[in-house]
């Protein structure tokens, strides 16, 4: 039992499975590198195929994404958001092939319910992230978000458990 934290991309997408208990800790977390040269299609298949492989071994409660974000004035916001689309499709899609629910959450909003600030920078994210999960060494920056989601997740499904609130798969908070 657990929740597949995503950073979606699709030549960096970083995981990171976080197990529930008295107290979370990461059971698995990591970064699936895909080269530049091999054609789109096959990359997003690679990242479907290992989205299920980590479905099968870990068998998540539920499936945390990291919403695109992409700031005013960078020069590829299209194909960045275009291609951070495609790769979260990849892991809807197979979340969705499998009955697991998928939960989107906002970077601004990650960040406020892990660290208490919402534009906590990525080295204070990764050493967050590090101290509450009890791990020895700071995870690489896309395996940190990945943990960071699955704890974003973790923290507001806890809330509304103790809210009364019933959020559904799909809906975002």
């Amino acid at each position: 039992m657990g929740i597949l934290g995503i950073d979606p991309g699709t030549l960096r997408m970083g995981y990171g499975v976080i197990g529930e208990g008295p107290s979370p800790h990461a059971e698995d977390y990591g970064v699936i590198s895909l080269p530049r040269k091999m054609p789109l299609e096959q990359r997003l298949y690679q990242l479907h195929t290992h989205i299920l492989n980590l479905i099968a071994i870990f068998h998540p409660t539920a499936v945390a994404v990291e919403q695109p974000f992409v700031g005013k004035g960078e020069r590829s916001f299209p194909a960045s958001a275009l291609a951070i689309g495609q790769a979260q499709a990849a892991v809807f899609i197979g979340a969705a092939s499998q009955g697991i629910p998928i939960f989107k959450y906002a970077p601004a909003q990650v960040k406020s319910a892990v660290a208490d600030y919402g534009a906590a920078s990525k080295e204070q994210m990764r050493e967050i992230v590090a101290a509450t999960l009890g791990l020895k060494d700071v995870p690489e920056s896309d395996a940190a978000d990945a943990l960071a989601v699955g704890l974003c997740h973790l923290i507001q499904e806890q809330a509304d458990v103790a809210l009364g609130r019933i959020i559904k798969p799909g809906q975002e908070r």
